[in-house]
């Protein structure tokens, strides 16, 4: 695994220098005409009108060391108007039917005559720290995202970051130089333009002409807990402003991702939830019970769709965002120049490689990287990140991306998988050469 921006998914695609995979992890495959897409994917939340290819070919559930599915960003179907015309009359038959059926459970087998009582009355306050009082807050700096490219057009969410309308969402939601069309909680609408895009973390700012914005304050996502409460809000299958809640499920989960018309592999050390995330949601936002942005929802892991229906499979409670401290780095050098920096280590990693114990095995080093110039030699086994525990060679590229370039960090490692004695080195990380 190299961290160079090939695409690791790719079957014969060469290594390259700096932290991609020498091979590919996980292929993802169309299913065939007529057949349901395989277990345990992992796609961006992001709708699309076109037909959607369901991949398939990955494990179900989170993939154990040297072994992580990719997640595709085909598109999926989005429903026609006579679509949804026709579900909004099954809607409504069915919503006929419950009343019925409630009218019968509560009238049903009583001779006398029914009795109806309405309560009235003020609404009860919000409280402070509620999912409701977070909603309130946060729902007029998230937007709905149109991409219109040609014939295909997709949606996604935003979150306002500036003032002056910057928004900040994941690069495959505005993939495609397609036209921006940028829709706000007041109902006002906006053209949008790209001002930078980083397909490695999978992240894009955007230019509104709407002023006097209210941004969503940045938390510390490196405060987070396992098992604290969180919101997400976005606009899942086009319905601007969802917000649903849930809990922080894991931290520093490796999630590799391909953005939309890119072949470039992204591996996030991302923030897992529970809360309901859906094609749509991506580039919403993921906010602590303050109000703060924790994190930009991303992608999900999905039990598969079926190409023969057309539809993409939904939240299953397995939802992944981008930590909000890296979002805050790479959006701020995205407005500053147009275009991000990385970290790199200057080895390959095989995520593949049979190792007798967690960790990411080194296959090559180059004399002139970071872990060269530290003295760490191929067929060393990289075990710890500073603090943070590495399983796989996926585990080390997002660790590795989690720093800026010329952060200095602490390697822990074994100088073989069979070597009984941790060695600890600190290594400057160099700037990732795109």
């Amino acid at each position: 695994m190299t961290e160079g921006p090939q695409n690791p998914y790719q079957q014969g695609q060469p290594a390259g220098q700096y932290g991609q995979p020498s091979q590919p992890g996980a292929q993802s495959q169309a299913s065939q005409p007529g057949q349901p897409a395989a277990q345990g994917q992992y796609r961006p939340t992001q709708q699309y009108s076109g037909a959607y290819p369901a991949p398939g070919g990955a494990p179900s559930g989170y993939p154990g060391p040297g072994v992580l599915p990719a997640v595709t960003t085909t598109p999926a179907r989005g429903p026609g108007m006579g679509a949804l015309v026709a579900m909004g009359v099954a809607i409504a038959l069915i919503a006929s039917l419950l009343s019925v059926t409630g009218a019968y459970l509560v009238w049903g087998g009583n001779d006398s005559s029914p009795t109806v009582t309405v309560s009235g009355g003020d609404a009860p306050p919000v409280v402070k720290g509620s999912v409701q009082d977070v909603a309130q807050g946060v729902l007029p700096a998230v937007v709905s995202i149109d991409n219109q490219a040609g014939t295909s057009e997709s949606s996604g969410s935003g979150v306002v970051i500036s003032a002056d309308g910057k928004i900040v969402t994941n690069n495959h939601v505005i993939a495609g130089n397609g036209k921006l069309t940028v829709s706000f909680s007041d109902g006002s609408v906006s053209n949008a333009a790209v001002v930078g895009a980083d397909p490695i973390t999978d992240l894009a700012v955007i230019q509104t002409d709407k002023r006097d914005l209210k941004p969503l304050t940045f938390a510390d996502s490196g405060k987070l807990t396992v098992g604290q409460e969180v919101v997400a809000v976005g606009a899942p299958l086009g319905l601007a402003g969802t917000v649903t809640s849930g809990i922080v499920s894991a931290l520093n989960r490796p999630v590799a991702t391909s953005g939309k018309d890119s072949d470039q592999a992204t591996v996030i050390n991302s923030v897992q939830t529970d809360a309901a995330i859906n094609p749509g949601n991506s580039g919403g936002a993921l906010v602590d019970m303050t109000g703060r942005l924790v994190g930009i929802n991303s992608s999900i892991a999905t039990l598969g769709g079926s190409r023969l229906t057309g539809q993409q499979g939904g939240s299953i409670g397995l939802g992944f965002a981008i930590p909000s401290n890296q979002v805050q780095r790479i959006s701020k050098e995205l407005m500053e120049s147009g275009s991000a920096t990385h970290a790199a280590v200057g080895v390959t990693v095989d995520p593949r490689a049979s190792v007798s114990r967690p960790g990411a095995l080194v296959a090559e080093v180059s004399s002139t990287g970071a872990f060269g110039r530290a003295g760490i030699p191929k067929g060393a086994l990289v075990t710890k990140i500073d603090q943070l525990q590495i399983s796989d060679g996926y585990g080390l590229i997002g660790a590795v991306r989690a720093y800026p370039p010329g952060a200095t960090v602490t390697v822990t490692y074994l100088d073989s998988p069979s070597s009984t004695s941790p060695v600890t080195k600190q290594v400057t990380l160099d700037k990732l050469d795109k």
